[in-house]
């Protein structure tokens, strides 16, 4: 039927969009989005191509699984940049503690006067390092004064002592500040973001990914001026990115074209 690959396509998008909604609820509730959304989206998005050339307004298959695949690298390759910028850059943070302060380690939380942080939301990459001088440090069998300290996912360094960190199941910290680790984005949004492109391909990719900083910015910068969120709070970056795509899927091709100028804009009268 001539209506069949248009059929496929509405299909395609009813499908991409679920995809989107349920990666922005996840990604809003636990700060992940699951691999089958992810990478699953990736591989859906390149076979779907080969089937769909519409998808990409192709006239083949070679051209349309081209255009995919360009979206898929340059969607990852481009948050993964962003991430690893943000690594060198703002790759730590610095946290000081009062006179009276303890900071306490647990099997799988650091304890902070008024804030329980996951390890998991301190350790992205095995190289990410918690650092901190104690005045005094408590484990389960000693007491150690004036002592530098280094946590890692593979390792604990107290002094001139290293440990595995899985046989350590307390500490119990007195020290004035503690430098720890902290990601710009997850490596979730890198995979949520080629999976995009293959969809939109390279074009969709980089307007969902110009657009989701902007968008992102404002709520950020918004729920600072209202004292929803410290400077220090984390926020989900993959619902900016999904409504950025959203935006593209509508309207991408009269956002290209007004950008390349082929849109005829009404003039402006005084």
């Amino acid at each position: 039927s001539q209506n069949t690959p248009g059929v496929l396509l509405a299909t395609t998008w009813s499908i991409v969009l679920a995809g989107l909604i349920a990666a922005t609820f996840i990604d809003f509730e636990h700060f992940i989005i699951p691999d089958e959304i992810t990478l699953g989206g990736v591989a859906v998005g390149f076979l779907v191509s080969a089937g769909l050339p519409l998808l990409h307004e192709a006239e083949s298959a070679t051209g349309s699984l081209t255009a995919s695949g360009l979206g898929i690298l340059v969607g990852g390759g481009s948050v993964l940049a962003v991430l690893q910028l943000g690594k060198w850059f703002f790759g730590k943070t610095t946290v000081p503690l009062e006179k009276e302060d303890i900071a306490i380690f647990t099997e799988s939380d650091l304890h902070l006067p008024g804030e329980v942080i996951p390890y998991e939301e301190i350790f992205f990459r095995n190289s990410d390092t918690l650092r901190f001088h104690a005045n005094r440090l408590e484990l389960t069998d000693r007491c150690l004064t004036n002592v530098d300290v280094s946590l890692s996912p593979k390792q604990l360094v107290i002094g001139e002592e290293t440990y595995d960190p899985e046989t350590i199941t307390y500490l119990k910290a007195d020290a004035d500040e503690m430098v720890i680790p902290r990601e710009a984005m997850g490596v979730g949004d890198v995979k949520f973001m080629a999976a995009i492109g293959a969809f939109v391909g390279w074009q969709g990719a980089l307007f969902s990914l110009m657009a989701s900083a902007v968008v992102g910015a404002a709520v950020g910068v918004s729920l600072l001026a209202i004292g929803r969120k410290d400077w220090s709070d984390r926020l989900p970056y993959g619902p900016y990115i999904s409504l950025a795509a959203v935006i593209w899927i509508f309207f991408g091709q009269a956002i290209l074209d007004a950008w390349l100028g082929t849109v005829n804009l009404p003039a402006i009268t005084n």
